[in-house]
């Protein structure tokens, strides 16, 4: 195999990568409307194959807005490296320039002024303008999908799946994996999968009955490409009975099967592989430690997490790279691949900068027509914000300070809970708030917004649980998004210690009365994966609660105290 050395030595001298090619270094041009679409798709074509990669769609199908996280704190081994770095000290690993179009794509700090100038990003008609730019180079290239696609908005709640499908297809892909796909039900997912023109890869989706290799769902596909045998291996989310509704899906199992997967890699291997590549929605933190324990692995195509990496990160032989999310990035690796292995590899991460780059026609058509119905309903206007509403983060944003507004106003509760899923465009200040805009932060199969009563004690337990899910130093245990939201309760956070020991000093915040563990609260939320849960749905509440505001504001959210980072 190729050394890790030559990987590095390849990686720094490929013109290509954006980290060293200047991905920033056309600084506000593209807010000046200079910049071009021939200039953001520049690409020194390399090898003899491509790949293509996107994922984490969440069926954001029109261009939106969208801020990455200005927190992401890393834990173990993963502390202070990547994807756990942002803002400014971010920018200064990859050489980004303060002000730049790779400064708004990539990192939080100055969005709304950046955002003004650069506008919104995505659209899968732009997304697909990008495809046949590298397909009309490279016109073998693989198109892979790492999942999270049909999952995330009003129309694809309504068509359950359907208009992300027909999208999709249009795009082309070769291969996808999957995650919140799931959540549309097994029956819903086995129809939708026996219609597909490609390939819907697993090797880790089992029989739970009998702890077998699910049949509709093959561990890997081979392709003949440049004169290479690539075999792509799929890896759906490990964890989707814990973190999601197990009852939805109950004939499946998953799990991460590290010796299932090395089995997978010396099978094709076995068979003639010059090239491995493995389509993931582990999350990048998995990843990196899947590739230091399983061998073979050329290239680990990351999903899951929504990290948005303009260089790969190489773990010994392995080739990691992360694409970002919500139809923000498109990324390119070209590879050279002779002699039965990966002799070096040419990457750019290639945001998608909607107002520079030409909508596809045949796409937009496409998303024109699965739309269409909806429109009406879909562009009413709700409210207005004079705050910035966003959802990343590892403890809150204000999209979720906003739901959990509602909640404790709608739902008349002490408290309320807000799962940190990663999700979600962002809202600049002295937008609309659409119905449209409401649903993507809230769609999902399970979206009733219970109301119940919790001691001070259990309370406890469930921060303690989902911090664990977070900040366990181990990858492997780490089975969630990012820490639960919470509107009128605070709490004191220390990221170093141990499992149970973490979370400290609860209290409500609008009183300054300390929980008691012995005092039952009431507490309303939402997403349990409870079978049976019953409430009003989220997107109600939320509407509901936005009329009544008619403009919203969201104040600072200081109500968590986080040490040991």
């Amino acid at each position: 195999m190729i050394s890790r050395r030559d990987f590095l030595q390849t990686s720094m001298a490929a013109s290509a990568l954006l980290g060293a090619s200047g991905f920033g270094q056309w600084g506000r041009i593209a807010a000046q409307q200079t910049l071009t679409q021939d200039q953001l798709l520049q690409f020194e074509t390399f090898g003899n194959v491509s790949l293509i990669h996107i994922t984490d769609i969440h069926a954001q199908l029109k261009p939106i807005y969208f801020r990455e996280p200005s927190i992401n704190i890393g834990v173990g081994d993963n502390k202070g490296a990547v994807p756990h770095l942002t803002g400014a000290e971010f920018r200064r690993k990859y050489g980004i320039e303060d002000g730049s179009y790779a400064h708004y794509a990539l990192s939080a700090g100055d969005f709304e002024a950046l955002a003004k100038g650069y506008g919104r990003v995505g659209g899968l008609d732009r997304v697909a303008t990008v495809i046949n730019q590298i397909r009309s180079e490279r016109p073998d290239a693989l198109l892979l999908d790492g999942g999270d696609t049909w999952h995330g908005s009003y129309t694809c709640y309504h068509t359950q799946g359907q208009d992300m499908v027909d999208v999709m297809n249009a795009l082309k892909p070769d291969a996808m994996t999957f995650h919140w796909e799931f959540t549309l039900g097994s029956d819903r997912v086995n129809e939708i999968v026996e219609g597909l023109p490609f390939a819907a890869l697993g090797q880790n989706i089992f029989d739970a009955e009998w702890d077998e290799p699910a049949e509709l769902f093959p561990p890997y596909k081979f392709f003949e490409r440049g004169g290479a045998k690539i075999a792509v291996i799929g890896q759906a989310f490990p964890y989707m009975p814990i973190a999601n509704p197990g009852w939805m899906f109950p004939e499946y199992a998953f799990g991460i099967r590290d010796e299932n997967m090395q089995t997978m890699v010396d099978e094709v291997r076995s068979q003639g592989a010059d090239l491995v590549v493995c389509l993931s929605h582990n999350g990048f933190d998995v990843d990196k430690k899947m590739a230091g324990i399983v061998t073979g692995i050329d290239v680990i195509l990351s999903g899951h997490t929504h990290d948005a990496l303009p260089e790969p990160v190489v773990i010994g032989d392995t080739v990691i790279v992360a694409s970002g999310s919500n139809g923000k990035f498109v990324s390119r690796i070209d590879l050279d691949v002779r002699d039965g292995r990966m002799m070096g590899f040419r990457h750019k991460l290639i945001p998608i900068l909607s107002d520079v780059i030409t909508p596809d026609a045949d796409v937009a058509a496409v998303i024109d027509t699965v739309r269409a119905p909806y429109e009406d309903t879909l562009a009413e206007v709700i409210g207005q914000t004079d705050s910035l509403l966003y959802r990343r983060g590892n403890f809150n944003g204000t999209w979720d300070d906003l739901i959990c507004d509602a909640l404790l106003s709608e739902r008349e509760a002490d408290i309320a809970l807000s799962p940190g899923v990663r999700w979600g465009p962002s809202i600049l200040p002295g937008q609309d708030i659409t119905r449209e805009d409401i649903w993507n932060v809230t769609s999902m199969s399970y979206g009733a917004a219970y109301r119940t009563e919790m001691t001070g004690e259990f309370l406890h337990v469930v921060l303690e649980d989902v911090a664990d899910n977070l900040f366990n130093p181990d990858p492997y245990y780490q089975q969630g998004g990012d820490m639960v939201r919470t509107g009128g309760l605070g709490y004191r956070i220390d990221i170093s210690k141990p499992q149970g020991s973490r979370i400290t000093d609860l209290v409500l915040p609008k009183t300054g009365e300390k929980i008691d563990p012995a005092k039952t609260y009431q507490v309303a939320g939402w997403a349990s994966v409870n079978e049976g849960t019953e409430g009003p749905q989220i997107w109600d509440v939320v509407e509901n609660h936005i009329r009544k505001q008619g403009t919203v504001s969201i104040t600072p959210n200081n109500s968590v105290e986080v040490v040991g980072a």
